[in-house]
């Protein structure tokens, strides 16, 4: 195998999963020592919803990178814990809009604190400039495949 070859394997795999599946799974943990009771999948509802309530499911799947199904079971165990309901759009009565019930807004800053630890965690040994190498890169990827 070429070297340029195991270089664009390497660079496909770490952006395919590895960063994210660890941030993840540090993100979950954090949540769980801190007794906040949900997945980092549906943290990133939650963190939309934080930002603007009364999304519709597809506006939730298009901000969080996700299919439409999965957001409806996602949102499912969020709406069975009491954190989001449903309420039938009165402009479109196929639609749902999503809201946070008071205990989805409770969590806010709790959350948003173990989120930023765990991104302290991630970066403790990354240089600023690296990390803002890293985002100018990887947005340059998202905005090349938009």
């Amino acid at each position: 195998m070429s070297n340029s070859i195991f270089q664009a394997k390497e660079f496909y795999d770490f952006l395919t999963g590895k960063a994210y599946t660890a941030i993840s799974r540090r993100l979950h943990k954090n949540f769980r020592e801190a007794g906040i009771d949900i997945t980092s999948e549906q943290w990133s509802i939650l963190y939309s919803l934080w930002e603007e309530e009364g999304l519709t499911q597809q506006e939730l799947a298009t901000r969080t990178f996700r299919e439409k199904t999965a957001i409806t079971r996602l949102i499912n165990n969020l709406e069975r814990s009491q954190l989001v309901i449903r309420v039938v759009d009165k402009a479109d009565r196929r639609t749902n809009l999503i809201y946070l019930t008071k205990a989805g807004r409770s969590l806010k800053e709790k959350c948003l604190a173990q989120a930023n630890k765990t991104l302290a965690e991630a970066l403790i040994h990354v240089k600023d400039d690296h990390v803002r190498i890293a985002k100018d890169t990887l947005k340059t990827v998202y905005e090349n495949l938009s």
